[in-house]
């Protein structure tokens, strides 16, 4: 059946079955079988599948308006891109519309390397932030063997994991103010004197969903501009309600010199954003900053984008966002309190990593992967050698408290069918869920 596919996720397969259709929370294959979607969609699908306000907007703007040429402007584009500014605030009140988190990813450095005139990128050690040219050099966790040289001038800073800490202090806990000096003591080493900026995601996703310690933002912040660097944050799956805030970077109090967004702006559809003050917009228009594409500030997914801020703010799914998270941690810490099988449990909101304890984790996250689908449940693993024993749970933010239950239950019932819990994981699981 897969004969004719360019097979694109490394060594990894694709998911069993064909699916035919999704409804909400809900994935169903042409056979009939139904998937709870623990990940909505590609982390992307926010108000959950086929939402009728979303259903609605497509069908009408599609019938009007649908693609233009790039230097056109239409309404939809202006409305989303003024309520956008307006949404984040501090300053951020320029906006461009992109199709993916990788093409706005691209166009933020690229206009961070003009306006500062130099070249140089910083990110995490376990960033991803795309695959295209310069995302790709600024992605780490994965995709670096075989292609070639990368671009000079990229470095990578350690990542701050309270979980598994390479810096600790005198409690044992992760000493991230020392890691952060550290990293850049190196970078400064390694660097040229053109150093243009840092990227990062205020939640690592792919790199095991990281939460950055609180003031670790800032004081990035202010590492970057003593250097005269920018800062970019790339809040592809961090934002629009997702954290339990509007936009994650917002629980620091720090604003981003350029922010990124695609997955949740879209609920879904290829929608993406780059935001950045007026005084950088400025000069990256005098020195000819050029990213035209072929669907840059496309009427459709525009209009669409307006319809996925009017259901986030009339439903307050930012709030449901930090409800249905608190559920979904308080039940994923019993099942570590009770399986002795979970090492930990972090994230924020409905962006929520767990990461299996033991010592083959990475055969044990396939084969839990594999039985939840089985009873009904999409879960996603870290498809990476070392990490695939740590799950990225996403479910919708109009997620049900039964669906998000019922999502616990599937996966505490094959954990107590796949491996039985080991002295060490039962403690390290203690400590983890206190």
């Amino acid at each position: 059946m897969t004969e004719h596919l360019i097979r694109y996720s490394g060594r990894g397969g694709f998911t069993p079955g064909v699916i035919a259709r999704a409804q909400g929370s809900t994935v169903t294959t042409e056979d009939g079988r139904e998937l709870l979607d623990f990940t909505s969609g590609q982390m992307s699908a926010i108000l959950g599948h086929s939402h009728p306000e979303i259903v609605a907007t497509v069908r009408d703007q599609v019938g009007r308006l649908d693609h233009l040429y790039s230097g056109m402007l239409s309404r939809p584009v202006l409305e989303l891109c003024e309520r956008l500014c307006a949404s984040v605030g501090g300053g951020l009140d320029r906006a461009m519309l992109l199709t993916t988190g990788a093409e706005s990813n691209e166009a933020a450095i690229r206009m961070a390397k003009l306006v500062t005139g130099r070249h140089e990128i910083v990110s995490f050690a376990r960033s991803w932030h795309g695959m295209t040219q310069a995302a790709a050099n600024a992605t780490y966790v994965a995709g670096r063997a075989g292609y070639g040289p990368a671009a000079p001038g990229n470095f990578a800073l350690p990542v701050p994991d309270r979980y598994r800490p390479d810096l600790v202090d005198d409690a044992g806990e992760l000493d991230w103010r020392r890691q952060l000096d550290l990293g850049f003591a190196l970078i400064d080493a390694q660097s040229v004197g053109s150093l243009a900026a840092c990227i990062v995601e205020p939640v690592l996703s792919s790199g095991g969903v990281v939460d950055l310690p609180p003031g670790y933002l800032a004081a990035l912040r202010d590492k970057c501009h003593e250097r005269g660097m920018l800062l970019i944050l790339d809040e592809a799956q961090t934002g629009l309600c997702r954290t339990g805030d509007w936009y994650a970077h917002q629980r620091d109090g720090v604003v981003p010199d350029i922010l990124t967004l695609s997955k949740t702006l879209g609920a879904g559809l290829p929608l993406a954003a780059v935001l950045t003050t007026a005084a950088i917009e400025q000069v990256a228009h005098e020195r000819g900053f050029l990213f035209f594409t072929t669907h840059v500030n496309d009427p459709l997914p525009a209009a669409v984008g307006l319809t996925v801020l009017d259901v986030l703010t009339r439903d307050r799914l930012d709030l449901r966002a930090r409800e249905l998270g608190t559920l979904l941690q308080d039940g994923l810490r019993d099942l570590a309190r009770t399986t002795g099988m979970i090492g930990d449990v972090r994230g924020r909101g409905l962006l929520v990593g767990l990461e299996l304890a033991g010592s083959d984790t990475d055969a044990l996250g396939a084969a839990v992967t594999a039985r939840c689908a089985e009873l009904g449940l999409h879960m996603n693993i870290v498809q990476l050698p070392g990490m695939g024993g740590t799950f990225r749970i996403a479910p919708p933010l109009t997620a049900t408290e039964a669906e998000i239950r019922r999502g616990v239950d599937i996966l505490g019932t094959v954990l107590g069918e796949v491996a039985q819990p080991s002295t060490a994981a039962v403690r390290r699981s203690g400590v983890a869920a206190t």
